[in-house]
C-alpha cells in the first residue's frame, strides 16, 4: 500500500511547538514533541504503563510526560521514571528518525538503520529568499494513491475547477509522460489561451496585463514516496512561454506532500512556491486563499470516489492516455513495497 523506508512530511514545526502532537502515519501512531527548543522527537504514541496515548501529555526538561500517571520518557524510547514507582526495568517503546528541514518535520516509519536525511528531496525554493511559500494541511478520507492520480493528470481541471483554474484548453492539449527512474513527469502546454481567473490574479500581482492572450504550462514531477511537485505558470504569448523572461511571466511550483494515513486516509500538506515579487505578503495570503479553495474542491471529489470504490471493490477501473502519469506512479509505489516485502537476504 505505502512504502515505509522513505522520508515523509509529519507536521509543520507550529504544530509542536506549544505541545505534544499525536498523528497517524503509514498506519503507525506515532507523537512528536520537542525536548528543547529547535530539537524534534518521534516516539510510538503508547504509554508501556496502561497504555495512554502519549501524546495526551506534555514535555517537561527534555523529556515526554505521560498525562495519565505521569510516566517520563526519554527522546529515545526509554522510561526515566514514574513518581514512586520503579520503572526503569520497562522495555524501550519504538523511536523514529526524524528531521525538521525545508520547513517541515519529516519523519521514516520504516527501518530506522536505512533513515539517511540525504535522502529528503532537495527543495530549491525553501529557505530561499527569491521565493515566497505559502500553504496549508488537509485530512482527507481517502487512499493517498487517489491524490497521485489526481495530481498527474490535470485534466480534471476543466470540471473540478471550473471557477478558477480550469478551462476547455486543458481537454485540448496533448498529455506527453515519461518516467525517468523512479521519478514521473507529465507536462501540458497551452498556447495563445486566455488565462483563467485564478491566473489573471497571478498575472495583476506581477503588475502584468491580464486581458491578453498567454502561453500556459503544467508539467508534474512525481517522486516518490508521494510527493508531486507541478511547474505551473502563464507568460504572455509569443514572450516564450515556460523559458519567457520573470519579467513576462509568472512561475511557480505547486507544493503537494502525501502522506498516507491508514490505508484509506491520508494528510495533504498543500502550497503553492512562487519566485514573482516574492515579499508581497498580501499576495501570498491571496494565493494561498484561492489556491485552498481548488484543493477543498478536490477532497470532495476524492473522498466521494473513496466510498464509491470501497463500495464496489471488485469493480475494474479504465485507463485512458491522461491516466498514464498516475498509472506509471503507482508502478514505482509498487515497486518500491514489493522491494521491502523480500525477504532479507540470510547470512552464511
Amino acid at each position: 500500500m505505502f512504502p515505509k523506508n522513505a522520508w515523509y512530511v509529519a507536521c509543520t514545526p507550529d504544530e509542536i511547538d506549544a505541545k505534544p502532537l499525536g498523528r497517524t502515519i503509514c498506519n503507525e501512531k506515532i507523537v512528536f514533541f520537542r525536548p528543547r527548543q529547535g530539537e524534534v522527537a518521534a516516539l510510538e504514541d503508547f504509554c508501556p504503563h496502561r497504555g495512554a496515548p502519549l501524546s495526551l501529555g506534555r514535555v517537561c526538561e527534555g523529556h515526554l510526560v505521560c498525562g495519565y500517571h505521569g510516566l517520563v520518557m526519554g527522546c529515545e524510547g526509554k522510561t526515566v521514571s514514574m513518581p514512586g514507582q520503579r520503572v526503569q526495568g520497562f522495555p524501550k517503546i519504538r523511536a523514529y528518525p526524524v528531521v525538521e528541514k525545508y520547513g517541515f518535520v519529516w519523519v521514516w516509519p520504516g527501518d530506522a538503520a536505512q533513515a539517511d536525511p540525504a535522502l529528503i528531496h532537495p527543495l530549491e525554493w525553501a529557505d530561499n529568499p527569491d521565493w515566497a511559500y505559502g500553504g496549508g494541511l488537509y485530512h482527507i478520507q481517502c487512499d493517498y494513491r487517489l491524490m497521485v492520480d489526481n495530481l498527474m493528470d490535470l485534466t480534471h481541471e476543466t470540471y473540478v475547477h471550473a471557477t478558477s483554474i480550469g478551462q476547455k484548453e486543458i481537454d485540448e492539449a496533448p498529455v506527453v509522460t515519461k518516467a525517468e527512474g523512479d521519478r514521473v513527469i507529465t507536462s501540458r502546454f497551452m498556447d495563445n489561451v486566455m488565462a483563467p481567473p485564478f491566473w489573471r490574479a497571478n498575472l495583476r500581482g506581477n503588475q502584468l496585463a491580464d486581458d491578453v492572450p498567454v502561453d500556459r504550462w503544467q508539467v508534474c514531477h512525481f517522486i516518490p514516496p508521494s510527493h508531486v511537485m507541478i511547474e505551473v505558470g502563464v507568460a504572455h504569448a509569443g514572450k516564450g512561454g515556460y523559458h519567457a523572461d520573470p519579467k513576462d511571466k509568472v512561475y511557480s511550483i505547486v507544493v503537494d506532500f502525501l502522506t498516507p494515513e491508514t490505508d484509506t486516509s491520508m494528510w495533504y500538506f498543500w502550497g503553492m512556491a512562487r519566485n514573482f515579487n516574492p515579499r508581497d505578503t498580501n499576495l501570498t495570503a491571496q494565493i494561498r486563499e484561492g489556491q485552498g479553495k481548488v484543493f477543498a474542491e478536490d477532497t470532495a471529489v476524492l473522498e466521494a470516489q473513496q466510498r464509491s470504490l470501497s463500495a464496489h471493490p471488485g469493480r475494474k477501473l479504465l485507463m485512458l492516455n491522461i491516466d498514464a502519469g498516475g498509472v506509471q506512479a503507482r508502478r514505482i509505489i509498487d515497486r518500491l513495497v514489493a522491494r521491502e516485502q523480500q525477504p532479507a537476504p540470510v547470512a552464511a
